[in-house]
Parts: structure tokens; sequence; C-alpha cells
């Protein structure tokens, strides 16, 4: 005999959210708050005009379950992608100290003319990286199991 999943089952899925447009982007915004990654985790491909961060994500959909069962906190790695990206500039980061590890506080959508804009990926400690782009379009996908936060906290913000 087999049993139907329950919808609670179901929320336990990887993550794959595009935003499109700045109402999209808050979601995703929201999902990487307080996300961190090596800043050797970053990469542009002029190429193919994207703009890839590799982030260790805290699991907020996640987190008033664990407080409620009683169990830790997790993380999960996921990709950040900008698409459509014509070109990227950082301030307040040293891109040379290969063993800088960054922490995203929110990202954010500029708009320009016709469509185009820049990403604004808001660091901790002053930090930005901006990415200018033809148009809105950023992925979030988890690309591994969650794993237990090594905090065992989640994170928190004072007002």
């Amino acid at each position: 005999m087999t049993r139907d999943a329950t919808f609670e089952e179901g929320a336990e899925s990887a993550l794959a959210l595009r935003a499109e447009t700045p109402e999209d982007l808050v979601v995703i915004s929201a999902l990487v708050q307080d996300a961190v990654l090596p800043i050797t985790e970053i990469r542009y491909d002029r190429r193919t005009r994207k703009l890839a961060l590799l982030v260790n994500r805290f699991r907020w959909e996640d987190r008033d379950r664990a407080k409620a069962r009683h169990r830790r906190y997790e993380r999960v790695q996921s990709l950040l992608v900008v698409s459509d990206v014509t070109g990227v500039a950082s301030q307040g980061i040293d891109r040379q100290d290969k063993d800088t590890i960054l922490s995203i506080l929110s990202l954010a959508w500029e708009p320009g003319a016709d469509g185009t804009g820049r990403l604004i990926v808001t660091l901790a400690g002053d930090g930005a990286i901006a990415a200018s782009a033809e148009c809105l379009g950023v992925d979030l996908r988890d690309v591994t199991r969650p794993y237990l936060a090594p905090s065992h906290h989640a994170p928190n913000h004072p007002d």
C-alpha cells in the first residue's frame, strides 16, 4: 500500500525561482538575505553575459518549521545568476583578497532607459556589486541538499 505525499513534504524541495520584475526580485532578495560566499565564488562570463554567485543561503523558508520542531536551522548552497549582464562593478571589497567572505544584505533593481538597469547586491560592511543588464533577469536555484547551519542560529537583525 502506498500513501500520498503530504503538502509539508513537498515544501522540502529545492528552490528554483526567477525574477523578471522588481516585485519578483523582492522575494529572491528576502531568500538570499544573510547568504554568505567566498569572494572566489563570483564569476562573470562576458561571452554568456551572466554573473553567477555560489552562495550558502540560510533557509528562511524553513526557519519557522525548524523552530517549531526544535531542530537545528539549515543552509543550502544556491546559484544566484544574473542574465543579460553588460558590465560588473564593485565597491568596498578587495577582490584580490581571496580569503574574503561576503555576506549579502539585499538585492535591488535600479531601472534605466528602455528596460535596462542595474542589479545592486548590497553586502555587509558597506560593500556592493553592481551588474548592469539589458533587462531584469535573476535566477535562484538550490544546488545541494540542505545542511545544518554551522552557527546553530538563525541570523538576527535587531531593530
